[in-house]
């Protein structure tokens, strides 16, 4: 389902029922509180849900998953807590399917490619370095690429992830030679005028925790030109 079914407060709601809530992140946008301070996406979709349900109050809301700041793209939140260690439960088993879209400038050396690689995460730089072999402290990274698209000077990459470790696609895409459009941390060499970086999570799979059917949500990308090229 490639929809919104709600576009309020600058937030763009996907899907909603009784037990979660999934959302179109905008690049910029926080999930959770950090020391900026800025208002994170959990506590505008946590006043959305007050104020379209008129609840008194505290409102409930579990971060399931999380997305980089300048990243774009689906988020799910549990309005429950029956349903958040289910949630919780799913993404750590490697259950839930993610599907992320990626503009690049440089072609990958393959049309579809499996990449194995080795993380190794510098807190203080907030950053993963790729290496071919394993190094200490190193997490192993898997993800699955194809192109989608030619674009006039960039190239459409889908990717699947099969692990989910730390700055993992902008990473290892960067040590292939690829660096995602905007993502001057990894290698592109200049950054996009609203800090973004090209990076969508464009689809997510997954059983319902409570209703037990399965979820299939697709996110539009940013309203902006190269992501409107990737869809015509």
């Amino acid at each position: 389902m490639e929809k919104v079914i709600s576009d309020k407060n600058n937030l763009q709601v996907l899907y909603e029922d009784n037990h979660i809530i999934v959302v179109n992140k905008r690049p910029g946008d926080i999930v959770q509180g950090d020391k900026t301070g800025d208002k994170p996406l959990s506590e505008v979709v946590k006043s959305y849900i007050k104020e379209k349900y008129n609840k008194p109050g505290n409102v409930y809301l579990g971060v399931v998953h999380r997305l980089d700041r300048p990243t774009s793209g689906i988020v799910l939140f549990s309005k429950t807590s029956k349903a958040l260690p289910r949630l919780n439960k799913l993404f750590q088993q490697k259950e839930a399917k993610k599907t992320y879209w990626a503009i690049v400038k440089n072609v990958p050396p393959k049309d579809s490619d499996t990449l194995v690689h080795f993380l190794n995460r510098n807190p203080k730089q907030n950053k993963s370095y790729a290496h071919i072999k394993e190094v200490p402290e190193s997490k192993k990274a898997i993800l699955e690429y194809r192109l989608l698209k030619k674009l006039d000077n960039y190239f459409l990459l889908e990717v699947d992830l099969h692990t989910g470790r730390h700055h993992q696609i902008r990473s290892q895409l960067s040590a292939i030679g690829s660096p995602i459009k905007g993502d001057l941390k990894y290698g592109f060499d200049r950054s996009n005028k609203d800090a973004s970086i090209h990076l969508h999570a464009r689809e997510l799979k997954f059983i319902h925790p409570v209703k037990k059917e399965e979820i299939h949500i697709t996110a539009p990308p940013p309203d902006e030109v190269l992501w409107n090229n990737c869809l015509n």
